[in-house]
């Protein structure tokens, strides 16, 4: 297993981490999964012997049962890794029992470390935007967290650009802790990410951590454009993440073609791929079974050739945008003078 650092932190994660959405199969996380303690206990222990050191859950999965049978799995082990968890899901019916207020977050944390039997979490995340609540408050809250240990570092999952540009600022105006990463959909059919967040994440150094990198199960190799999915399949009659069908099958033609030259799974070929990309921190890999799990821990051992990645970067390619188009085309006289410098440089 290689480790990579957690956005600027000193701390070094497995590239894969261990998600726990399937943990629990209360409520609408019974169609993911229903995990119990007994298997996730076998889990868990599968991931720590190969090396895995990184496990995502949520305070909303399965009710809150997610948190509780990942701290059982753990026990002793859990100084030993990096557990993530999440804030700002519905967790009651109150109309306070939901979003990023001061009051939700402090109570949210108390209840994440009981039911993860922990006195700390290591990173801590917010799951989402909370368009009532002001991000200094949210951001505040969040810092006071850190200062009285609760919480090491701090996180973010499924913002726009704008909210994590506008949420470093302030951390930086005002003094406090700042978003290390941002958990987010990124795939080989899902590419959206590049287009304003990737070039942020470089510029600020903001890890990327990657939730569902098969796309819902659409790279697993158990779909395509004569395979729609074994029965009660979730995508079957659940198109989430949402896909471009069209792009997609494209895409599934030549992972297809590039697991027949390794002889190795699809999935495995669609991870590889994004651990390939250098934004890229840890992937969340999660699995009903221990043959999925195996099948994922490989990945990380699966080296693509140059030819490979082109061919499948060509093919799942976004169509241009404005201003990215735009931007490209400025550029050009730019890049010019960068390379010519360089070349310069060489040569003196």
């Amino acid at each position: 297993m290689n480790y990579r650092p957690l956005g600027r932190t000193g701390l070094r994660v497995s590239e894969l981490c261990f998600g726990t959405m399937t943990f629990g199969g209360e409520g609408m996380f019974k169609a993911i999964g229903s995990t119990e303690q007994a298997e996730a206990d076998r889990l868990v222990g599968v991931c720590i012997d190969a090396g895995i050191n990184f496990f995502d859950t949520a305070n909303v999965y399965s009710a809150g049962r997610a948190e509780q049978i990942l701290g059982k799995a753990l026990g002793a082990r859990r100084k030993d890794v990096v557990v993530a968890t999440k804030v700002r899901g519905r967790v009651g019916a109150g109309p306070n029992a939901v979003g990023l207020s001061r009051g939700h977050i402090m109570d949210a944390i108390n209840a994440s470390l009981r039911r993860l039997d922990t006195d700390y979490i290591d990173l801590y995340q917010i799951h989402g935007y909370d368009a009532l609540t002001p991000l200094e408050e949210t951001l505040r809250a969040l810092d006071d967290l850190v200062r009285t240990g609760k919480v090491r570092y701090i996180g973010a999952s499924n913002l726009a650009a704008w909210h994590l540009m506008k949420a470093l600022g302030i951390s930086q105006r005002d003094g406090l802790a700042r978003f290390e990463t941002l958990q987010a959909y990124y795939s080989i059919a899902g590419r959206d990410l590049e287009r304003e967040l990737v070039p942020l994440m470089e510029s600020e150094q903001v890890g990327l951590l990657v939730w569902s990198p098969l796309a819902g199960g659409f790279l697993s190799g158990k779909f395509g454009r004569d395979k729609k999915g074994p029965e009660g399949a979730r995508r079957a009659s659940f198109n989430f993440p949402p896909v471009d069908e069209t792009r997609g099958y494209a895409v599934l033609d030549v992972l297809a073609d590039v697991a027949r030259e390794h002889e190795v799974s699809v999935a495995r070929v669609a991870l590889a791929w994004l651990l390939h990309q250098r934004v890229t921190t840890s992937v969340i890999v999660g699995a009903r079974n221990e043959a999925q799990l195996r099948d994922n821990l490989a990945a990380p051992e699966l080296r693509l050739s140059g030819d490979q990645i082109t061919r499948l970067n060509t093919t799942s390619a976004l169509p241009p945008e404005y201003p990215g188009w735009m931007i490209t085309v400025q550029a050009r006289d730019r890049l010019e003078a960068i390379s010519q410098e360089k070349r310069f440089a060489k040569v003196t």
